[in-house]
Order: C-alpha cells, then structure tokens, then sequence
C-alpha cells in the first residue's frame, strides 16, 4: 500500500504524542502527573450542560447549516460585541468542530503552493504543520524571552516579502503566555494597513485566561479589519475541551469561502454542541471567571516553583495556563546514563525520571524552551515540580 505524500509533509502533534507516551506509562502503573496537555481541568458549567440536555430532549438531532445554526452565529455576534467591541454580522460567522478546524479552514482558503505565512516563535505546534499541509513556506520570527516573546513590526517589516500571504500569531499566547497590549496591536495595524494583500490570523482562544487586564484583539482596527481572521472557541474559557466549537469572523469573501470547504469536509458541527454554545457564548460568565481566578493562583504557585529551578530561565506568563522556560543550561549534563542535548532529551528524561509529563520546546519553534501546563490541581502542581527539581539535581 502506498499513502499519500500529504502525510510526509507534516508531523504529529507533539502535545498529543507526549500525552500518549503518559498514557501508556501510566497504564503500566507509574503515576505520572500530565503537565503536557492544554486542557482545563474543570467541568463544563451547569447552565451549558442543561442547555445541551434540553437540546438533546427536543430533538435538535439533525444536521445543521455548514456555517452554523442561526441563533448560534448571533450568540457569536453578541459575544463579539460585548467582550471585544467588534460589529459582525451572522453572515461573516462560520462555525467549526473546534477552534483547530477554523484555523484550517483559513489557511487552506488562503494558501497556496509557495505562498509565505509569517509566525513568531513560539507558537502552537499545529500552526506551521497546517501551513506545510496547504503548501505554503512557514516564515518565522524568532522573540525571546527578554522581548517578552513578542515580534516587534521591525521583525515582521523585515520578513514581508511579494510572496507574504499571511501573518498568524496568538494573543494570549500558547506556549508562551505573552499577552499584545492595545498599544502593540495597533503599531501592528499601522504595518499592516501598508500591506493590504497580507491577511492576519489572531487566535484568541485564551482571550478569558488573561492575567493582566482586558483582552483586546487586532481586529478593533478599523483600518485593517477586513484583512482579519479572529479564530475563536469554547474549549479553554468554558472547559469544553470535548465538545469541539471553534468559529471565524471575517469579512463576507472570506467567510464563504471557509465554508465552502467546511462543506466538503465536515459540514456543520454537532447540533447539540451548537445550541449549548448559545447558552455559553450570552449566558453566565461568573463560571469563566472563577475558573481564571484559579488559574491565577496556580500561575502564583507555578512560578515561584519554577524561578527556583536552578539554571531555569522563565517569562511570566501574561495569559493562557503555561509556563514556558528556558532550559538550555541543562544540555551537555549527564545523570551517568543519559546526557541531556536538547529540549526532547530534557522532557523525555523528566518523563522517565520524575514521571512529570511536559512538550518540549522544539515543536513550538523554540528548541530552548520546555512547555509545562498549570493546568491540573495545586496538589498535583506541587508535586510535578517537586519530582523536577528532585531530577534535575542528578544532572552533574
């Protein structure tokens, strides 16, 4: 049997093979503890719950329009101008199975072979490997952590080519927690607007897990609102990892043309997951805000763990639910079996040896870094951390 080349162009995700490498230790009866993947560790809340059970009782068991229910697309539309001050219309809302498949939508709408789409490092692993499945050349702009892994309009100035298709960045940010001010974002929009052929990909889907003030989005501009795709979802705002909801507001062309292609690959999402998105998006947000309350204790926690590290260089997540140091002065150390070289040898070790499951940073463009979620209980937190610092001192 011969496969399609498609699956040579790109990788597994490396959140999801670390997560399965916990998987099968732990079946074996080691109790690891998952700071790997990107998952709130609540429950959905009640009122969205019902929402899906009234559903499920009066018969919404049908398929749906490739964009998405009409009522759910206005809940979109109301979220966006309440949260954000955004003015879409439902026409300009396309809703996905995830915020995942809104991002393919995008770039497989805009992306043609040898087409370059510009990210700054770090970013979600499954960003470049989208742009390689549509033929496009990932551009990146390394920041650091000194820069508060942030891309400055002189980097991304200095990478636009004719054959710029794309900007794509997140904000907050996973795996860094880097956080765009309002000033940030429209120095961007002023590059942009220079360069109106370019369209510009903001993921927001950490928008409620912001640790330093209100959430704003590049697409305020009205300059350069057209040239904006917002992605957008339930899974980390509302714990509803499961119930896969993503959506796009774009302008109308764009919009039509993501659903086009929705159309042939999934069509409409699940009619259940659609109408408990309604009540999500205009219901009670006091269950997403205690939940960021949470995970502002656990950023405390996490941080003060992870700054007596020694040798560990780390930014202070401004947003999201990790913390993503630098690790570099660990490689060429040895416990007198294995000799740390890189990010994989580091996370692969503190797996095997402090049974702490992390991503290492190479899938997210920063082969110095390792990615660890704070996303589990504070127990589990001071436990996983700990166990590291019990490893790292066997590193000579």
């Amino acid at each position: 049997m011969e496969l399609s080349s498609l699956l040579n162009r790109f990788s597994e995700p490396e959140t999801l093979k670390m997560a399965k490498l916990g998987r099968e230790l732990r079946a074996k009866g080691v109790d690891v503890i998952d700071l790997s993947l990107g998952e709130p560790d609540f429950d959905t809340p009640q009122h969205i719950k019902d929402a899906a059970i009234k559903a499920i009782n009066d018969n919404w068991s049908h398929y749906t329009p490739v964009a998405g229910f009409l009522d759910l697309r206005e809940a979109v539309c109301t979220k966006l101008k309440r949260d954000n001050n955004l003015d879409y219309t439902p026409d300009q809302i396309i809703t996905s199975t995830g915020a995942k498949q809104s991002l393919a939508n995008a770039l497989l709408a805009l992306v043609d072979e040898g087409d370059e789409v510009i990210i700054p490092t770090p970013y979600w692993v499954t960003y470049s490997e989208l742009v390689k499945i549509a033929r496009g050349k990932v551009v990146e702009i390394r920041t650091t952590v000194e820069a508060g892994f942030k891309a400055t309009t002189a980097q991304i100035e200095a990478a636009i080519t004719p054959k710029t298709k794309v900007f794509m960045f997140s904000s907050p940010c996973n795996p860094s927690g880097a956080v765009y001010s309002k000033a940030e974002l429209e120095a961007l929009a002023n590059l942009f607007k220079k360069y109106p052929h370019i369209t510009i990909l903001s993921d927001e889907i950490y928008e409620y897990i912001n640790f330093i003030g209100k959430h704003e989005s590049i697409a305020q501009f009205s300059e350069i609102k057209d040239q904006v795709i917002v992605i957008n979802g339930l899974s980390k705002g509302f714990a509803m990892t499961g119930w896969r909801l993503g959506y796009t507001a774009s302008n109308i062309t764009l919009a039509k043309a993501m659903e086009k292609l929705q159309g042939q690959f999934t069509s409409g999402t699940c009619s259940i997951t659609q109408k408990a998105a309604v009540a999500a998006l205009v219901g009670d947000l006091k269950p997403s805000i205690a939940m960021t309350e949470e995970f502002t204790r656990r950023r405390t926690t996490t941080l003060a763990l992870v700054n007596a590290m020694p040798g560990f260089k780390c930014f202070a997540p401004e947003g999201a639910f990790y913390v993503f140091p630098d690790v570099s002065s660990y490689y060429g150390k040895s416990d007198g079996q294995q000799t740390i070289t890189n990010a994989s040898d580091l996370s692969m070790f503190l797996l095997n040896t402090a049974h702490v499951s992390s991503v290492m940073g190479d899938a997210f463009g920063e082969p110095h870094c390792v990615r660890f979620s704070f996303a589990n209980s504070m127990e589990n937190i001071e436990k996983a951390w700990a166990r590291i610092r019990e490893a790292l001192a066997t590193l000579k």
